[in-house]
């Protein structure tokens, strides 16, 4: 085609005409025009399906300047409008208007004959220099006029040119409408604040919102670096596709899935080395499920969801989706059943209520069946739940199932293998349907029907495409290097698949329900604590729900359920296996008996996730119905002891530390005389009875059970072995308690490191480690190098487990005790309270964890100058932690040596003196001469005797703890130059982790 070139004076104005859809070229157009000086206004147009298209297109030559038109294969598609309105339209107009009109073309398919008298310049697979040069001599424009730099960060991308990564599910070519939420979306999203964007849209299931967010990326993605789709309706997915991105990104970063999350979080934040992104979480129902993986930055977050949570809790703005306005149903319903009248539009419409899920379906069946549309339309309305059989939301009509009924019935009469392929598809998640898993299930996993169909290619794929075409059901293709475009997985929208399962006999649901339990337990790798098969369980388990596992009476099956709590426990997504544990136990206890195998380590598992999440109360009486199941056991029953060993956990969360220890000990004696020492039943009761022991003060007798432990498993497995790295890394905490050091960092940074390696910076077993080492670096000295991992640590243990967690409590509380001697002193004390309120709210008042942390408040007192309240705080932890734990626990000792120095402070220095040498000497007995907290009583003392003048006294006793502290940790240690200067010594509280 030849181009126009009528001269074009400086500073033109330009109205550009384009569909939504060609939203990105309508802006980079626009941006070469302004960059030469010249004024444009950009312009969606939509005629709509009622007027005439002759006053719609005269419409737009009442814009300013000459009209370019910006065609495609939307454009002509819009009303919709057919082939003869066109050319009547266009015959009408352009000739008395063409030097008005100008035209570009990015159409694929013909445009209108009568588009030739507007000579549109060809766009289609050009590069962005031969583009502009063709724009430019079709506007009258000189090509070789430079450009003025706008300096604009976010100048258009040039649409050939799409973001560097982009992941987002086909474009719908049969989005119709919905211009005013996008529109809406956009604006919500760029506002211009330097602190990214948040929007969620919601409403109904069905209404659309996913298809609206697809649209968006489409339509806007050219504006991003990134454009990166996310199913967030189960956690385990939404992790593995976010930590997928890492690779994308070619981030330096673990195998660990926690790992590469913090690196694509911490990469997104920066803007390092894309600056410009979008993440759509699609499916966000449940907030609490993925709110942690939500990224910040100066990115844009959408999220679809089905309820308004998101709103005040991430500061998103919300836009709500409601069902079609009329217009666009008539325009949706014409464009994919063409043979519809408007009348019929506007009925089928109606009797579908304008939803857009409905009118999709219902579409795509009168697009492929002759019956009239009135009589289709009267069946749907006429739907009766009698025929039917089933019962959705009372949010939608009975006509809504009718109009599916028809579907279905059809596609079983001409398509039978992909109506029976369909049935079995519902029995997996509808967010992601694992076909290919499927087709390479081992023929007699499946029904006999579905094998032949699985070994036949193409009569596999054909069955898929018409599941396409004539459902509620999208593809997702996957290409291999050197193999052909598969399809992968398929999507089903959450209420066509219920209504699918609905409509099955109880013996299909039965038959099939049974072959999808089958395929998950052949891909099963049978290894939930090893962390290279965990992204093979991120994918098994948001099946277990619609398979029926749950349900199913196979052992293989029921352990396929326990592999995948185990899996998410192991991965410390506790909330999430806790609650599927429990959904579980519901089933099985009426059909499972107590003292099966399926049921104790069930109630095992459950014991465990409600102590790890906090539950401690809740995790005992769950231990002790387990130990009542096998009361009538043996001791050494090997049923009973693993019972046993459940509510040991929680009597140790619980600090009833005496019974906690007499059943450990007793199962290591146990173990140990009928499977020997090296069983991992014997190693675990032995590692149990060491946390005891550290729990009850008893530091070298923990240490040496973890060093023979340690060494043993370290022999027998890797170093690297999950077991092995827990059993080292207890050893380097005993070492710091024990006052060693620097043995227990040069241990405690290769344990970090290991850990890393093994399971990433998130994972709860990491965090306790680099909180180890924060507090191993911190007592050796290093305090710039523990407060960087403190705060670390801090946050992401917030972040990940939430404010409340124990772990979280357990690092806040001794970052507090740090900034309060190291660093901003209000800070520490609004830290400091919230974790002695947060600790009584989860264990009680008479908990040591309660007692210890509310006395660390007092030393916060302390250095404010608040002396009676500090005293009141010390005197009340010395008592409550004595009766918690005894007098000669460390922690009553440190308790009391606190007390001493509160009294000092308010003048009682005889108080305090005899309170002193009383704590020493319990001390030196319990902790030996040189440890450090017998060295701290002993300058304790030192100080009480120098305020009552006994100064040769008290100079004798300092010169002696200096030089002992001298010769242990060195003559510039923090604690020996704080002795040095004759700071008063004090105790902070360090919870420990159970």
């Amino acid at each position: 085609m030849a181009e126009q070139a009528r001269p074009t004076s400086p500073g033109e104005h330009f109205t550009i005409s384009y569909a939504g859809f060609n939203r990105p070229w309508a802006a980079w157009i626009s941006h070469q025009l302004e960059q030469l000086g010249h004024r444009t206004t950009t312009l969606r147009w939509d005629p709509g399906p009622s007027g005439r298209l002759t006053d719609a297109l005269l419409d737009l030559l009442q814009a300013p300047g000459r009209v370019l038109l910006l065609l495609d294969n939307w454009y002509f598609r819009l009303g919709p409008r057919t082939r003869d309105e066109w050319t009547a339209a266009l015959r009408e107009v352009v000739p008395p208007h063409v030097d008005r009109l100008a035209a570009v073309s990015v159409a694929t398919e013909s445009l209108p004959p009568t588009v030739a008298a507007l000579r549109p310049v060809d766009l289609r697979d050009l590069a962005a220099a031969e583009a502009r040069r063709r724009i430019l001599r079709l506007l009258g424009i000189d090509p070789n006029l430079l450009a003025t730099p706008s300096g604009d960060e976010k100048a258009p991308r040039f649409p050939h040119d799409p973001p560097a990564i982009r992941k987002v599910p086909r474009r719908n070519d049969s989005f119709t409408g919905r211009d005013p939420v996008l529109e809406e979306l956009h604006e919500a999203l760029n506002r211009g604040s330097d602190e990214g964007a948040r929007c969620s849209i919601y409403g109904i299931s069905g209404v659309g919102k996913s298809q609206i967010a697809q649209e968006y990326a489409h339509r806007f993605g050219n504006a991003y670096d990134i454009v990166y789709w996310i199913n967030a309706n189960y956690r385990g997915t939404a992790r593995e596709q976010i930590a997928a991105l890492a690779a994308r990104l070619d981030l330096p970063a673990g195998q660990e899935i926690g790992d590469r999350i913090r690196a694509v979080h911490e990469a997104l934040r920066t803007g390092q080395p894309f600056g410009r992104w979008l993440l759509i979480f699609d499916g966000a129902d449940y907030m609490d499920q993925i709110s942690d993986l939500i990224p910040e930055g100066r990115g844009h977050v959408l999220l679809t969801t089905l309820t308004r949570d998101w709103s005040a809790a991430r500061r998103a703005r919300e836009i709500q989706v409601l069902p079609f306005l009329r217009e666009e149903s008539i325009a949706y319903a014409l464009r994919r059943a063409p043979r519809l009248t408007r009348r019929e539009a506007h009925d089928l419409a109606d009797a579908v209520e304008d939803l857009p899920l409905i009118l999709a379906q219902t579409t795509a069946w009168l697009d492929t069946n002759p019956m009239p549309a009135n009589d289709y339309i009267a069946l749907i309305r006429r739907g009766e739940p009698s025929k039917v059989g089933i019962g959705l939301s009372e949010q939608y009509s009975m006509s809504f199932q009718t109009s599916w009924s028809i579907t279905l019935n059809t596609l079983r009469e001409r398509a039978e293998s992909a109506a029976e392929l369909l049935k079995l598809l519902v029995f997996f998640s509808p967010e992601s349907i694992p076909v290919r898993l499927i087709q390479s299930a081992r023929p007699r996993d499946l029904p006999q029907h579905l094998a032949a169909l699985a070994a036949d290619p193409i009569g596999w794929h054909t069955a898929l495409r018409r599941l396409s075409e004539a459902t509620a059901v999208r593809l997702e293709y996957e290409a291999s290097p050197g193999q052909e475009t598969l399809v992968d997985s398929v999507q089903m929208h959450k209420l066509y698949h219920g209504f699918l399962r609905n409509d099955l006999s109880e013996s299909e649901r039965d038959a099939l329900s049974a072959a999808a339990c089958r395929i998950l337990v052949d891909a099963d790798p049978r290894q939930p604590n090893e962390p290279n098969h965990w992204h093979r369980y991120a994918g098994l388990f948001p099946h277990l729900k619609h398979s029926g596992a749950l349900d199913s009476a196979d052992e293989d099956v029921q352990d396929l359920v326990l592999n995948c709590i185990n899996y998410l426990r192991a991965r410390g997504e506790y909330q999430t296996g806790l609650s599927l544990c429990e959904q579980a136990l519901a089933r099985w206890r009426s059909r499972v008996p107590a003292t099966s195998r399926v049921m104790r380590l069930a109630m095992l598992q459950h014991s465990n996730l409600l102590r790890r999440s906090g539950r401690y109360l809740e995790a005992e009486a769950v231990g002790r119905e387990g130990v009542h199941a096998f009361r009538d056991r043996p001791a050494d029953d090997p049923d009973l002891l693993s019972t046993r060993n459940a509510l040991g956990g929680a009597l140790m969360a619980l600090a009833r530390l005496g019974e906690a220890h007499s059943l450990y000990a007793e199962m290591y004696t146990q173990y140990l005389r009928t499977l020997g020492p090296e069983h991992p039943r014997t190693l675990q009761a032995r590692e149990n009875l060491g946390s005891t022991l550290g729990l009850q003060g008893r530091y070298e007798d923990a240490r040496h059970m973890f060093e023979e432990n340690a060494a043993i498993r370290t022999q027998l497995y890797r170093a690297e072995n999950l077991d092995t790295l827990r059993s080292n890394l207890n050893v380097a905490r005993m070492l710091r308690l024990l006052g060693r050091y620097v043995e227990a960092t040069s241990r405690q940074e290769l344990n970090l490191r290991l850990h890393k390696d093994r399971l990433g910076s998130n994972n709860p077993e990491t965090m306790r480690a680099e909180h180890n080492l924060a507090l191993c670096r911190r007592r050796q000295g290093d305090l710039a190098g523990a407060e960087s991992l403190m705060r670390g640590v801090v946050a992401r243990s917030a972040r990940v487990q939430g404010p409340r967690h124990p772990d979280t409590l357990m690092v806040q509380a001794d970052f507090a005790t740090f900034i309060r001697e190291h660093g901003n002193l209000d800070e520490a004390r609004d830290l400091s309270g919230k974790v002695a309120q947060r600790y009584l709210e989860l264990v009680g008042e008479d908990h040591p964890y309660a007692i210890g942390t509310r006395g660390n408040t007092g030393l916060v007192l302390w250095e404010y100058g608040e002396r009676d309240e500090a005293l009141a705080i010390a005197e009340r932890a010395s008592a409550g932690m004595r009766a918690a734990v005894g007098d000669e626990h460390p922690w009553s000792l440190g308790a009391a040596l606190n007390a001493a120095g509160a009294r000092h402070l308010v003048g009682d220095e005889a108080s305090a003196l005899d309170l002193g040498r009383r704590t020493l000497e319990r001390a030196i007995h319990v902790m030996g001469e040189l440890h450090p907290l017998t060295l701290s009583c002993r300058a304790a003392l030192a100080d009480d005797l120098r305020a009552l003048r006994r100064t040769e006294e008290a100079d004798k006793l300092e010169r002696e703890v200096l030089q002992q502290l001298t010769d242990s940790l060195g003559p510039q240690h923090p604690h020996t130059m704080s002795i040095r200067r004759r700071e008063r010594p004090y105790w902070d509280f360090e919870p420990q982790p159970i």
